[in-house]
């Protein structure tokens, strides 16, 4: 459990950086303050104190206490070596050292330095990473929105962002209550690319599987419906099956229903990427289903593990390391002023072929 000193420091903080306590306004009185927290005055100046050296406040004596921008002094980059903030949901996992490696690359060329953060797809966890780049004083931010098809608390962070003038731009997906730039793959394509792949194979029963909390999940399911609409197939909602951050330990368990459920219906399924396409390969495997003979899989962003598994996944492109590049060079030339910069971009997918996808012979009368 924290001090509750340490509280109010944190409480404070947040005040500060999400821009509900601006520069230069006077934050409440000490007696305020111990009625707010119900503590001694004495935990507050203790908070107060911290938080001053801090560069966050500064006293005035016989005034009260004001807000101070002496923090990003106190650690930002100098203006030879300027650090870009990188915030993604995940580092270590799936296409994300890729993208990584692109970014690097570019600032690299250019002498910048990188700070990273991950957020597990956990707002509270983006919160922290916000309020740490903040603190910090990046030049810039690169950011992969978190839960980005729900509602996001931490809008008020990027806004701060937009009112400093911190240039940023965000990648995979983007939050729609914000005009902020991004670059994307094309979800909807993809996923209609799929489809339609397996459509053109003969396939007229197609699944779904769908993570609904990014809007990644939210445009690939769009695509999918946008395909089976043009070739006149009817939607089943039991041929879908939605998961989300929180329930994707389970995915292994509910994929064991969803098939053994539509083991005689469903020909071909369309996976919300190479990672959920490989779990349903394993998962087949357990109940006796052969890929491709009696199920055709499409995973979906072309990831290293799509490669490098012991069945060739048919799937689709992802810039991966093109698009982390082209963020690096995106608030790089924004940072050297330049104008006119592209405010969103969408990369086209590309079906790769792989060993997850057979045609279905068609009954002649």
């Amino acid at each position: 459990m924290k001090p509750k000193y340490q509280v109010i420091i944190d409480e404070i903080k947040s005040h500060i950086l999400s821009g509900s306590y601006t520069i230069g306004e006077q934050i409440p009185t000490e007696s305020a303050l111990q009625g707010i927290y119900k503590v001694s005055r004495q935990t507050v100046r203790k908070a107060i104190l911290e938080l001053s050296k801090e560069g966050f406040l500064r006293s005035e004596k016989g005034s009260g206490t004001y807000v101070s921008n002496h923090f990003r002094s106190k650690t930002g980059g100098t203006a030879t070596n300027k650090t870009i903030g990188v915030i993604t949901t995940y580092i270590s996992d799936y296409i994300f050292p890729s993208i990584i490696r692109g970014i690097e690359g570019r600032l690299n060329e250019d002498n910048y330095s990188l700070l990273l953060a991950s957020t597990n797809n956990d707002v509270a966890q983006e919160k922290k990473a916000l309020e740490m780049m903040l603190s910090f004083g990046v030049d810039g931010l690169i950011i992969e929105p978190t839960k980005s098809n729900l509602y996001n608390p931490n809008i008020a962070y990027y806004l701060a962002l937009k009112e400093q003038d911190v240039p940023f731009i965000m990648i995979n997906a983007y939050y729609e209550e914000l005009d902020v730039p991004f670059l994307c793959l094309d979800d909807v394509q993809s996923s209609y690319l799929a489809t339609k792949e397996l459509i053109s194979k003969g396939h007229t029963q197609i699944g779904i599987i769908a993570k609904m909390d990014d809007l990644q999940g939210k445009f690939r399911m769009k695509g999918y419906i946008k395909a089976l609409g043009e070739a006149k197939l009817r939607f089943h909602p039991e041929q879908v099956l939605s998961f989300d951050t929180e329930t994707k330990p389970d995915l292994s368990t509910n994929l064991k229903k969803f098939l053994t459920d539509n083991r005689d219906a469903l020909t071909g399924i369309i996976c919300y990427n190479d990672e959920v396409g490989l779990e349903v390969v394993h998962v087949c495997r357990q109940l006796d289903i052969s890929v491709p003979e009696h199920l055709s899989i499409i995973g979906q962003d072309n990831s290293y593990i799509a490669k490098n598994a012991n069945i060739k996944l048919t799937t689709l492109t992802h810039p991966q390391e093109q698009m982390g590049r082209d963020a690096a060079d995106w608030v790089i030339k924004k940072l050297q002023g330049k104008k006119d910069l592209r405010t969103n971009t969408y990369y086209p997918p590309v079906l790769m072929e792989g060993e997850t996808v057979r045609a279905l012979e068609v009954q002649r009368g």
